[in-house]
């Protein structure tokens, strides 16, 4: 234990508070009147100042509401377990949170931070068979170290300014990715009117589709032949890349599906039709496996051109007509041929190419300083809190 610090159970230091749902049959209880919160309204941000609907003063005489002050730590308690933020207004609450009201020991957004870096944890201690809730009980009894009040404020300036700086890293990175998304329209036009008027063809008319072979994240190594998954489409590549994150072993399958230098390598399998063809152009100087739940585009004009045209609307309308499933979304290598894309001519893609080649110079730059400093973040989190 760190000099002068203690130990306290969360109801030591903070008062926990719930909520409940005004009757939703009953007009007069919903109006012009308090702020009223669930779980669905927080977004990540660390603040709240307003919600989606309000109660009115009948609600709050006639249901069993507690009134969170400014500078609650909302915590979510079931559908999900561990969403935190800090009130910036005086609310109300739906049944899904177990809130903390601090005490003079406790630092309100010293607080938020060590329950944000302890959501795992916090989610561990669900209970249910439907869905998994945190009761008011096991909230209470949660130990959060608690160190002298002025070391608890040092300690939020200090994660305060690196978060601060993981957000405007995450923004720059936006604005270059608005840049590219810009500069595509301008040259090319929009592919809903083609006001252009470029020719137009279906993909299967200008290359071929194939599927990936299986690999799973079990197969992966330290050393071996570099591999695509697709699940890599979802969470680490962008539009275009040019280096591998996993390998397997050479002799995992007996056929392997191989993406070569300029390719586009496509989700086949998503979450929801958003995800379907999360495409990168495959821009390495070597060829690369793809597994299963991602498609391989082989073709004859420029790969990033393709890449960023998956990311339009005129894409997404197309796509949606064949993307299907309930759980998971999947489309087919077959209808992903059947989809249009207008062919400006080669030169003006490999100009625009060129273009997006030096954007991704500078995210490649600030991804490496966003890298740095949110690993600097998480160790100070595990410093403080673990």
């Amino acid at each position: 234990m760190k000099e002068g610090w203690e130990y306290k159970k969360i109801k030591d230091v903070a008062l926990v508070v719930g909520g409940s749902t005004p009757k939703t049959n009953i007009d007069s209880y919903w109006g012009e009147g308090h702020f009223w919160v669930t779980p669905a309204e927080l977004d990540g941000s660390k603040y709240i100042s307003k919600t989606v609907r309000t109660i009115t003063d009948k609600a709050v005489e006639k249901t069993n509401l507690s009134l969170l002050p400014v500078g609650t730590v909302l915590l979510s308690s079931r559908a999900p377990i561990g969403k935190v933020c800090i009130t910036k207004k005086a609310m109300y609450c739906n049944q899904g949170f177990k809130n903390l009201v601090c005490g003079e020991r406790l630092y309100n957004e010293y607080a938020y931070y060590f329950l944000k870096h302890n959501v795992s944890y916090i989610q561990s201690l669900g209970t249910g068979a439907t869905f998994k809730e945190i009761s008011k009980k096991v909230v209470e009894g949660i130990e959060i170290p608690v160190p002298p009040l002025s070391e608890q404020q040092h300690i939020v300036e200090e994660l305060d300014l690196l978060s601060s700086i993981i957000e405007k890293k995450k923004a720059q990175l936006k604005e270059l990715d608005n840049l590219a998304q810009s500069i595509f329209y301008e040259m090319f036009g929009d592919p809903i009117i083609n006001e252009k008027g470029w020719e137009v063809k279906k993909m299967g008319e200008i290359g071929s589709i194939e599927r990936g072979a299986g690999i799973s994240k079990k197969d992966f190594v330290e050393k071996g032949i570099p591999c695509i998954h697709y699940g890599q489409l979802h969470t680490i590549f962008g539009a275009t890349t040019h280096v591998h994150k996993t390998c397997i072993p050479h002799d995992l399958l007996p056929k392997y599906k191989i993406a070569h230098p300029g390719d586009v390598v496509m989700a086949i399998t998503s979450e929801d039709v958003e995800g379907s063809c999360k495409s990168t152009a495959w821009l390495g100087n070597y060829d690369i496996i793809v597994g299963s739940d991602a498609a391989i585009f082989h073709h004859n004009i420029n790969g990033v051109y393709i890449s960023y045209y998956t990311q339009t609307k005129a894409f997404f309308n197309e796509k949606a007509r064949y993307a299907n499933g309930f759980k998971v979304t999947h489309i087919s290598t077959k209808e992903i041929e059947k989809i249009p894309i207008p062919l400006p001519p080669l030169p003006l893609q490999n100009l625009f190419a060129s273009k997006i080649q030096s954007i991704e110079h500078q995210k490649a730059l600030i991804k490496q300083s966003f890298t740095e400093v949110e690993t600097l973040f998480n160790s100070r989190m595990d410093y403080y809190f673990n």
